[in-house]
């Protein structure tokens, strides 16, 4: 500042040495072309673009690498980064709610004996498998002995009957004997075969089959009392009530059999939710473990639940791998509106920098930071209105790796 201010001084001081002295002007004038010449060789000293170091050209290979994370295609894998390409898809609107794993009621059976007595044998254990109609348990029972007796002395009933109407039916053609005798015999044989028809039904109601009871007159007398009880369904044992030896009532249940290939979920819905489920739906289940399937919604209760206050759903899923279990609690997501979209991706590739979204988009050298402004969304993806096109590829999973590598880098050039 005061050099500026020297220069104007020494000008009008030296006017006035000029007007009082006019043999001075010669000799200022010899000096200003030296003074001139002694700044522009300072000037050229220094350089017409000396800016000591406050100059933009040091500083853009710096900027061109910010938003930049270079990683290797070993560091993406160590790091659990995979990546996926942009597309279109739907944004879906959905219920979660809670729900229990359990047996398809119409596949569950209890496997019981008809008659009260003792449980002989017993032939399946806990977790055996077994064929419908197989033979499960033995069962020693005085009532089944009682059957099975009045059935045979039926059978010995009716065929005497049977013969007697025969024989009489033949002499009363003939003349010989009365028709009187002919009929009485003949409403007897029509009596014996009622009764015989009554104690086959009455085996079959206590669960012999047919070949069972047609076998009778051939089985020994210590055979009579023993009742074969078999499973009603296919399938696996999942609960056993009894001992071998222990003396058990009529229709107990010796065994539980279930058919785990198919199983139901059983769900509580809130009545205001209610109007946007329907039969047919596809439900996400998800296990406490992570474990995902998909049932489909078979029942809807038309009652509320005076208790709980909620609605019974039931949807049946496919278990052949017999990867659940009845009984496990679940997280059931009911999927109820869908909307097109022309560009969708997961939420969890967005992360948030300074407030704005971003993702990151695979390059050569890794990963590029991009911003986006995000749309419509649905709890698993986000539309993207702007900033990304489809089928580029972007990082999907562990992005927040990413995010830390790039806070480091923006970190070591704010230095």
């Amino acid at each position: 500042m005061l050099r500026y201010l020297v220069v104007p001084l020494s000008i009008i001081g030296g006017f006035a040495l000029a007007a009082a002295n006019p043999g001075l002007v010669a000799q200022v004038g010899t000096l200003v072309p030296a003074f001139g010449n002694a700044a522009a060789g300072q000037a050229d000293e220094h350089g017409p673009s000396d800016s000591h170091g406050h100059g933009n050209g040091g500083r853009e290979d710096e900027h061109a690498e910010e938003g930049v994370v270079h990683l290797t295609e070993q560091q993406i894998a160590s790091a659990g980064i995979t990546v996926a390409a942009a597309s279109g898809g739907e944004l879906v609107k959905a219920l979660s709610v809670p729900g229990t794993v359990a047996a398809d009621a119409d596949r569950l059976a209890h496997v019981a004996s008809k008659v009260p007595g003792t449980l002989k044998e017993i032939r399946k254990k806990l977790g055996d498998s077994l064929n419908a109609g197989e033979v499960v348990a033995l069962v020693e029972s005085r009532e089944i002995a009682d059957a099975k007796s009045e059935f045979l002395a039926a059978i010995r009933s009716e065929q005497l009957a049977r013969t007697v109407f025969v024989r009489e039916k033949g002499l009363w053609e003939k003349r010989i004997s009365a028709q009187q005798d002919f009929l009485e015999a003949q409403n007897a044989a029509e009596e014996a075969k009622i009764r015989l028809d009554l104690a086959r039904q009455k085996l079959v109601a206590l669960g012999l089959q047919d070949g069972e009871i047609t076998s009778l007159p051939k089985q020994s007398p210590a055979d009579l009392r023993i009742q074969e009880v078999r499973a009603q369904i296919g399938g696996k044992v999942i609960d056993r009530s009894v001992a071998l030896g222990e003396f058990i009532e009529a229709n107990a249940d010796i065994l539980v059999v279930a058919d785990l290939d198919n199983l139901w979920i059983e769900m509580t819905v809130s009545p205001a939710d209610v109007p946007f489920i329907r039969q047919g739906q596809t439900v996400t289940v998800t296990s406490g473990a992570g474990q995902t399937g998909e049932a489909n919604i078979i029942f809807i209760s038309p009652v509320v639940n005076a208790d709980t206050r909620s609605v019974r759903v039931v949807a049946a899923m496919a278990n052949g791998e017999q990867r659940w279990r009845p009984g496990d609690f679940v997280t059931a997501r009911i999927q109820t509106e869908s909307q097109p979209v022309d560009l969708i991706i997961p939420r969890k590739a967005v992360q948030t920098v300074e407030g704005e979204a971003i993702v990151f988009v695979r390059t050569d050298e890794g990963f590029e930071k991009r911003e986006i402004v995000l749309g419509r969304g649905d709890d698993e993806t986000v539309e993207i209105v702007f900033g990304l096109d489809p089928g580029e590829v972007i990082a999907v999973e562990n992005t927040f790796v990413l995010k830390a590598e790039l806070g480091k880098s923006e970190a070591g050039h704010a230095h």
